[in-house]
């Protein structure tokens, strides 16, 4: 077997922790790993292409899938996963008591066709009848700076959308009252991610959540639809994968490896980084159903749920298949 050298990219999390640190080895490949930040390498890999193998926005992967580009080919591992929406918050002063009050209302976002908000709308667009054209959005980053300004991102018809002053932020127009709400919040804590945001909103007096119990929420809507959401995946370029095809098996088994290891670790921690409220409250209990699973089979159901939102949002034109994103080796998975 020849053996490679690739450069890979990524955000440590403890899932995929063994395999960034080198402690696993995919059989065959020598990767030489970056630590870049979500935002950063996705608009990296969107423009520049920098790097063979990485994580990706699915949200972005399936837009410029369905623009024709195929420089990638996708590979089953799910690195991370939440809840997308249950955790909204709103302002004290808004006026929004349940989701049906989002109507109307100013809703930011870090960037529109991210993955968090591709879920987020999903999330209340099914479960409470709250479409994305019926709110006032107000995206974040700007468009030099975003993945849709990689992916040639304009406001899907019926939208109403504008983009932030430079000097503003999420966190402060919301604590401030100059937005009402926003479906999801991330804090950028100043490394290097295109997030302005800093404000810490969950301990915020004039910031509530919108679902008293986000946790209660969450466990609701996984029992009664059973996704747990994805937001990121991994890429190969394809020119790679045509060449190699074993590479991307390679790399899904060793990622599968590092998941278990963490598993493992966890457990003798006596520590859970799962979603609390969705697993027994024993964590040795909750680690007998592998809530991180990889591979195509699996995870099917959600992979076409994002496709299904992606089409129904106006970020695709056409509904994808995952035969038409993943790997033709790992179909089988």
């Amino acid at each position: 077997m020849t053996k490679l050298s690739l450069s890979l990219a990524f955000h440590p999390n403890p899932r995929s922790g063994p395999v960034l640190d080198g402690s696993i080895r995919p059989e065959g490949i020598d990767l030489a790993v970056s630590h870049v930040a979500p935002p950063e390498l996705f608009h990296r890999q969107l423009v520049h292409r920098e790097f063979d193998v990485s994580e990706m926005s699915i949200s972005s992967l399936l837009i410029i899938t369905a623009q024709g580009d195929t420089s990638w080919v996708a590979l089953p591992i799910f690195t991370t996963r939440t809840f997308f929406g249950t955790a909204a918050l709103v302002h004290v002063n808004s006026g929004i008591k349940k989701p049906s009050d989002l109507k109307g209302k100013r809703v930011g976002v870090h960037e529109y066709q991210m993955t968090a908000a591709l879920w987020a709308r999903g999330f209340f667009q099914h479960e409470y009848n709250v479409l994305p054209q019926d709110v006032r959005w107000t995206m974040e980053r700007s468009p030099e700076l975003s993945h849709g300004g990689a992916t040639g991102f304009s406001p899907p018809a019926g939208i109403n959308l504008e983009y932030m002053p430079e000097d503003k932020n999420l966190g402060q127009m919301l604590a401030d009252n100059e937005l009402d709400a926003t479906l999801f919040y991330f804090r950028s804590f100043g490394q290097g991610g295109m997030n302005r945001s800093v404000a810490d909103l969950v301990n915020h007096p004039q910031v509530n959540t919108l679902f008293p119990d986000p946790n209660a929420e969450s466990a609701r809507y996984f029992k009664k639809t059973g996704v747990f959401p994805f937001n990121h995946t991994v890429i190969l370029r394809r020119s790679i994968y045509e060449k190699h095809p074993w590479v991307a098996r390679n790399l899904l088994e060793a990622f599968e490896q590092a998941k278990q290891i963490s598993y493992q670790r966890a457990l003798e921690q006596n520590s859970s980084w799962i979603q609390a409220g969705l697993v027994p409250t024993n964590v040795r209990e909750g680690f007998g159903r592998d809530l991180f699973p990889y591979g195509v089979s699996p995870n099917r159901h959600v992979i076409e749920l994002a496709m299904q939102y992606s089409y129904e949002q106006g970020l695709t034109p056409r509904q994808l298949s995952s035969e038409e994103l993943f790997a033709p080796t790992l179909l089988d998975t």
